[in-house]
């Protein structure tokens, strides 16, 4: 039909008219969920981007199939059972989000990342096609390896990556890009100041606690590149309101205390910009956390020791304040090495030090709850965990998980939920599709070199600002939340933690126990609590049915 306008929308449609829907698919680059009404066919498809940048789900309400991109759209219709399912749950509390393709109601589900389901009659169950699969995806590049040497991958990486910055600076409205200060978004502001030519607005959050804050090093990058920067800052004092306003992004629980920082960045851009870049997929990518470059090592340095051993040493380990913990390595230090938040992470090698295989101890350094069965205790279905292998390989399968898993079900529903809820799109250069296939054909030693994560991509960054700026420990994107807890949090999540608001869907004791251990400076519980402190809230705005 004759071309109208140049939305996305009837450009897809055009395409899938011209080419059908599996071409269409096979050439789109970019985020996108779109369902498609096939009129000759009567069929119904739903089909979600390659990685999960953007959401889909789908459900019954009575005899009718619904499909929205949240929950709260499939509870506005009418006979929708919003009845919580206990396994996804449970599921939650392992890793603070309900993975796909599970939702919290039981009649309701995710498309997962680069599916297509067909429906041809809305009591019937879909047909589902895998049209983009990272697991053979990572099998197919492991057969065609990037063969030149180092500085010739960090070329075509700069080449790569710098078309996919392009594509997403095509925009009618104004554009900027997150920047942390961390190695993924000042690579892709160093890419889009290349490309761009003139100067970009820059936003990042910095953190009153010098343990949690890049402020400093966010600014300095920002005025290597000449970009105009905008600054602000996460404080203890606005904590409340900032909690009130982060967690109603959100159709279903999920806690990832970085929801909220990424929260206000996205409010800060949005006074500005409409569209802005996000550095998200570096680290699953390239190899950026901790879990790529130890864990493999670290399954090695304990699988020796007897598992009854080392669970009664990580016991007593786990026994010892975290406050005493960091004063005892500082005392240490030197010949320790200097390290950051010592007592949080040697509770956490704890933890480490218990697990039964290499994917027991992926499972932990994911979890937020190691026993979800303490909590929900009618859950039915095991939490399936992800097959890794001790070896050169484990790298690359906990890389792998994290692109299947943590990357589509954490990072991105929260960057999607917090810049959406302030009517901001965030666009995500490093998992255009062809970035994504050229990391997967890279060798390991390109990206993990000794202790080091992200290798080439920090050798891209230092080609265009000084490693000076920005060569640090990682911090992340983080909030002192034990200490929020503690302090301008407490009032309010004392309320939610009433034993009479908990004991109508989860147990009390475990949590009650966590809450009082922490309040006296003993452990860090935080990120257990903030899993229970978001399902609580999300249950005071949503009201959902609990039989």
């Amino acid at each position: 039909g004759p071309w109208v306008g140049r939305s996305d929308t009837e450009t897809l449609l055009e395409a899938c008219d011209a080419w059908g829907l599996r071409q269409t698919l096979r050439r789109a680059n970019g985020m996108f969920a779109l369902a498609l009404w096939d009129r000759r066919e009567r069929e119904l498809h739903l089909v979600r981007d390659r990685v999960g940048i953007k959401p889909l789900v789908w459900g019954r309400a009575g005899a009718r199939l619904v499909f929205a991109s949240t929950l709260d759209a499939l509870r506005a219709f009418p006979g929708f059972d919003e009845t919580l399912d206990r396994d996804a749950l449970g599921t939650f509390f392992r890793f603070s989000y309900v993975p796909a393709p599970r939702t919290i109601f039981r009649s309701a589900f995710k498309v997962e990342p680069g599916t297509w389901l067909t429906f041809r009659g809305a009591d019937e169950l879909p047909s589902l096609c895998r049209w983009w699969d990272a697991s053979a995806l990572a099998m197919t590049a492991s057969s065609t390896p990037f063969e030149g040497g180092a500085g010739e991958a960090v070329d075509e990486l700069e080449a790569v990556l710098k078309r996919a910055v392009k594509r997403r600076l095509v925009a009618d409205v104004p554009v900027g890009a997150f920047l942390s200060g961390g190695v993924d978004s000042s690579t892709v502001v160093s890419m889009a100041r290349r490309v761009r030519g003139e100067p970009l607005r820059t936003y990042s959050i910095g953190n009153e606690d010098p343990a949690y804050d890049e402020g400093a090093t966010a600014a300095a990058i920002a005025e290597h590149l000449g970009t105009e920067h905008v600054a602000g800052t996460a404080k203890g004092a606005l904590a409340s309101d900032l909690v009130r306003d982060a967690l109603c992004a959100y159709d279903e629980p999920f806690a990832d205390s970085s929801q909220l920082p990424t929260f206000l960045v996205s409010r800060l851009a949005r006074a500005d910009v409409t569209v802005s870049l996000s550095g998200d997929g570096g680290d699953e990518l390239f190899g950026g956390y901790n879990r790529h470059v130890w864990a493999s090592r670290l399954w090695r340095s304990v699988a020796w020791c007897p598992l009854p051993l080392r669970r009664r040493l990580a016991a007593s380990l786990a026994s010892v304040r975290v406050e005493r913990l960091d004063a005892l390595w500082e005392l240490a230090s030197p010949p320790l090495p200097a390290l950051r938040l010592p007592g949080m992470k040697l509770h956490k090698l704890a933890d480490v030090a218990g697990a039964d295989s290499l994917a027991g101890l992926y499972e932990v350094l994911q979890s937020a709850w190691r026993d979800p069965l303490g909590l929900v205790p009618d859950m039915k279905s095991q939490i399936a965990t992800p097959t890794l292998r001790p070896g050169e390989e484990a790298t690359a399968g906990i890389m792998l998980a994290d692109l299947r898993g943590y990357l589509p079900n954490d990072i991105l529903t929260k960057v999607d939920r917090a810049s959406m809820a302030v009517s901001l799109e965030a666009r995500v250069p490093l998992l255009d599709h062809e970035v994504i296939e050229f990391a997967w054909r890279l060798p390991r030693e390109l990206k993990v070199v000794g202790t080091t994560g992200k290798w080439i991509l920090r050798e891209l960054l230092a080609r265009h600002v000084p490693r000076g700026l920005w060569d640090r420990p990682k911090l992340g994107f983080g909030i002192p939340m034990a200490d929020w807890l503690r302090g301008p949090l407490r009032e309010w999540a004392e309320e939610l933690l009433r034993p009479t608001a908990l004991s109508d869907v989860i147990e009390t004791e475990p949590v009650l126990r966590r809450w009082h251990e922490h309040q006296g400076g003993g452990a860090d519980h935080s990120a257990a609590l903030w899993a229970v402190l978001c399902l609580q809230a999300w249950r005071v705005r949503k009201r959902p049915s609990l039989s």
